[in-house]
């Protein structure tokens, strides 16, 4: 279930790429560009979705603590803070005709770029919220309504893509549309499902003030998330880039790979959910046991599943190159977050990222890109030896944690609303009768 859902979501914009896959080579780069990797992703989608993923955190702490109307609590603040990160997100994709004048091989087809982006700009929002009311489901254990819904989702997605793009003739600015109809029927019918089950009665008490306070806590967990997840997903964006330099042919080929390569990470995405939900829920209840033996099985199952998924790409590289298109020299070319992020380490994965990728991983690959002449295998070289040593890193990491401490870590945290010191607290004229009334 946490992999069906995962992967509803990835479908939308991969459902879009195949559409204008087979509209010809230039739309396929400019979705490309426009909407699977490129400007969307690094100013919008990304940060979004680190931001959010601090409730993987949060929530799931929170939730096993049993302390439940905090969890509520969590998520209007999360909304608000999303919210308002929309307004810089905006101001930088507005403004992307200017910025794509700046690049050379962005010229081309400028026009499809800026209208699509254009767009689907608005898309950000919705992708927002569904992302948060994602995160504050399955942080509780209920996983199948991302599922029912994404799959409606996609259903809608295709349908409008095949009637904007082959019925009306609107080209890639049909599929961006197609697109941001399909981000806002998610969110829509998600939180209508959430409604009608009532899955929100135990956790939600209706909009508090104090949803208000402790923003700064948030804050300061939300941002390595978002690097976390930001520093990873800008390589691949900085690939498309440097592979575009080279041939309109390889960045067809570092597009498609980049697909492969998301699909293939819902595999042990799926399970890097299941136990972030886990170890989230068992610290915030004090069961250290359960914790730890979560994460064993967790590293067992994605171990087995890495094999199988590499063994299924390899046998099968030229036929799943032609679900993207049909372009016989592009198809040529083919040939451990859940834990940390359910202990609320984020701070130190942050830090691997931004070590492994920007330090080891990009260099190797821009080297072999360029200097050795291997073009876009050169590139996913130096990403194989960057996430080597980060599997190794984050081993030895979860080997050495002390799960004791981090479970007194995670309950003083999901009781702090409890415990809070009068001097923390605004002296109100409602706290001061409050106070006389207890005197006398």
């Amino acid at each position: 279930a946490p992999f069906a859902s995962q992967l509803m979501i990835f479908l939308i914009s991969f459902i879009s790429t195949v559409f204008c896959g087979h509209l010809g080579k230039t739309e396929l780069d400019a979705v490309a560009l426009s909407i699977t990797v490129s400007v969307i992703n690094v100013t919008g989608i990304s940060i979004g979705s680190g931001l959010a993923s601090v409730c993987d955190t949060l929530i799931s702490q929170t939730y096993g603590s049993g302390n439940l109307k905090r969890v509520g609590i969590i998520l209007q603040r999360g909304i608000l803070i999303l919210l308002l990160s929309c307004f810089p997100c905006w101001a930088f994709l507005i403004n992307t005709e200017s910025l794509l004048r700046l690049n050379k091989q962005c010229l081309p087809f400028k026009s499809s770029c800026s209208i699509s982006m254009l767009s689907i700009s608005f898309i950000l929002q919705a992708v927002f919220l569904y992302q948060l009311q994602g995160r504050y489901l399955q942080n509780q254990g209920i996983i199948w309504p991302q599922v029912i819904t994404g799959a409606a989702g996609n259903i809608v997605n295709a349908l409008i893509n095949y009637i904007f793009l082959f019925v009306l003739n609107l080209g890639v600015a049909g599929s961006a549309w197609a697109n941001t109809i399909s981000q806002f029927s998610l969110a829509v019918f998600l939180y209508s499902y959430i409604r009608w089950k009532k899955l929100h009665v135990e956790t939600w008490s209706g909009w508090s003030q104090e949803c208000l306070q402790e923003w700064g806590s948030f804050i300061r967990l939300a941002i390595p998330s978002m690097l976390m997840l930001c520093i990873e997903w800008w390589t691949f964006e900085i690939g498309s880039f440097l592979s575009g330099l080279i041939s309109k042919v390889a960045l067809g080929s570092q597009s498609i790979l980049y697909e492969l390569s998301t699909i293939a990470f819902m595999f042990p995405l799926g399970y890097g959910v299941a136990v972030n939900v886990r170890v989230g829920n068992a610290l915030g209840a004090g069961n250290t046991e359960q914790a730890k033996k979560s994460c064993k099985v967790a590293m067992m199952c994605t171990g087995v599943l890495a094999i199988l998924v590499m063994s299924v790409v390899l046998a099968l590289k030229n036929k799943i190159a032609y679900i993207f298109t049909t372009d016989p020299y592009v198809i040529n070319y083919l040939g451990f977050f859940g834990i940390v992020k359910g202990a609320g380490k984020q701070k130190i994965g942050a830090i691997c990222n931004l070590t492994g990728y920007y330090i080891i991983g990009l260099p190797i690959g821009v080297s072999l890109m360029f200097a050795a002449h291997m073009g876009v295998l050169g590139f996913w070289i130096g990403l194989l030896v960057c996430v080597f040593m980060q599997s190794i890193f984050f081993l030895i990491l979860v080997l050495k944690f002390d799960w004791k401490l981090l479970t007194e870590e995670v309950n003083g945290f999901c009781f702090s609303d409890l415990i809070k010191l009068p001097d923390r607290v605004p002296y109100t004229l409602r706290a001061f009768v409050a106070d006389v009334t207890t005197i006398q």
